[in-house]
């Protein structure tokens, strides 16, 4: 049987798949059937709904992540596929409700059937969780771990590509560690099924690649700078040579003006559905230590412009001003839990509105902290070429560990690859923050 099993494992994940992503189109629509005749039956109400269905779940498996069991540990893919599913749910919800509005039913838009659609998301989810954990269950039974080797360009970074990689121990199986210049390195990179490269030299990488392309081993490479640089590369061919362009020209004017809408419209919106909870959360503020409600501090933006940033104060007035660190015991209990759910950055929508800043891009820095990042790293000004954003990819992915070199890497791929659909992606990927811990350092 597990013979069997390893020889179709993609073809039974994709089935896997397959099931979950039609049970939960067969919940909703099945209850939302029960009131609705018209979308149990072939009608122009069922097709319009299933279209929308079938193409926004396409477009939030793009953005959150598919059935990729194996990959991730289960929890975080409950997360972002419950989240998927529910927003995909309420976009076809809507499509009935205008579907509803005709001459029959008054030309009144109203909400209907609403009990019927808050149990099927939570079935939803329960199928989600259900399918998610036997899909790694059933990955990891028909999947020994990777032989693993670990190569960094200085000894101290192995331990901290060995504690990341390790997380994922049912994946990779860590056997050996080496540097570049290690006598024995073929022959550690000839018995491994994998090989992570971390801030390994450009010469010394390139012979490490070919060697593990001949012997069809899997690489991990760590980018530098150059890299994201043309990662986004057109191929260009001029009669028989081919090049690679990358273009460096920023957005374009359509690009920024469409951002900047996005920006106004988003962010005024949010300011009006969360005044309940900036209210709230003010009024905690001065009742636990009758202070001041806002705390406001001088940040870098675009061309290394400053502003004076908005945010909730978190911690004690009038102590030392510097960055903050996880279990930081200046931090009050009101500006933990501010924190945690990260209320504390709302105030932040007003620099949004006045241009100071967006919602997407790298996180606005303390001047010292710019200073001092841009004297050990030169590139770390390529991310003063982009407005400062309240989210970005590195807040998506990054954790509070991550060191300031990682998070540039993170920024500059997000500036390199900037799109309007990046933006809305990340914007969605946002709110799987908000239902996981501030650092997530589990896995499998």
């Amino acid at each position: 049987m597990r013979k069997f099993c390893i020889r179709f494992k993609n073809s039974i994940i994709a089935l896997m798949a397959l099931v979950l992503y039609l049970g939960c189109m067969a919940i909703l629509f099945g209850l939302l059937g029960i009131d609705n005749w018209q979308v149990l039956e072939l009608s122009r109400t069922s097709v319009v709904m299933a279209f929308t269905y079938v193409l926004f779940g396409f477009f939030m498996a793009r953005t959150y992540g598919g059935f990729d069991v194996g990959v991730r540990k289960s929890r975080p893919i409950v997360i972002s596929l419950s989240l998927a599913t529910v927003l995909d749910d309420i976009i076809t919800y809507m499509v009935l409700l205008i579907m509803n509005t005709n001459d029959e039913n008054g030309r009144l838009f109203r909400p209907i059937s609403l009990g019927f659609l808050v149990l099927s998301m939570l079935l939803q989810v329960i199928l989600v969780s259900v399918l998610t954990h036997l899909g790694n269950r059933f990955f990891f039974y028909v999947t020994e771990p990777e032989k693993t080797l670990v190569i960094a360009g200085k000894e101290e970074e192995l331990a901290s590509v060995e504690k990341a990689v390790g997380i994922f121990h049912r994946r990779y199986a860590i056997l050996d560690r080496a540097l570049p210049g290690d006598p024995a390195l073929t022959e550690k990179i000839s018995r491994s099924d994998a090989v992570f490269l971390y801030d390994v030299p450009r010469d010394s990488r390139a012979g490490i690649v070919d060697l593990c392309y001949r012997r069809r081993i899997s690489v991990y490479c760590f980018p530098d700078i150059e890299d994201i640089l043309i990662h986004n590369s057109e191929q260009i061919m001029f009669s028989d040579l081919p090049f690679y362009c990358s273009g460096f020209e920023g957005k374009t004017f359509e690009q920024r003006v469409i951002k900047r809408l996005m920006d106004i419209v988003i962010s005024g919106l949010l300011l009006i559905l969360t005044s309940p909870i900036l209210l709230v959360s003010a009024i905690a503020i001065k009742k636990q230590d009758g202070g001041t409600v806002f705390f406001t501090q001088e940040r870098a933006t675009i061309r290394g412009r400053s502003f004076r940033i908005y945010k909730f104060r978190t911690m004690q007035e009038n102590i030392e001003n510097r960055s903050v660190t996880k279990d930081d015991d200046r931090i009050t209990p009101v500006g933990r839990i501010l924190r945690k759910y990260r209320i504390d950055e709302l105030p932040q929508l007003i620099n949004i509105i006045r241009g100071e800043m967006s919602l997407v891009g790298p996180r606005p820095e303390m001047l010292e902290n710019v200073r001092e990042y841009t004297k050990e790293l030169p590139e770390f000004e390529y991310r003063l070429r982009v407005k400062a954003g309240l989210t970005g990819y590195a807040q998506v992915v990054g954790k509070y560990n991550t060191s300031s070199r990682d998070k540039l890497m993170l920024d500059l791929m997000y500036i390199e690859s900037f799109s309007i659909m990046t933006d809305i992606r990340i914007l969605l990927q946002t709110l799987t923050v908000l239902f996981t811990a501030e650092e997530s350092t589990e896995g499998f």
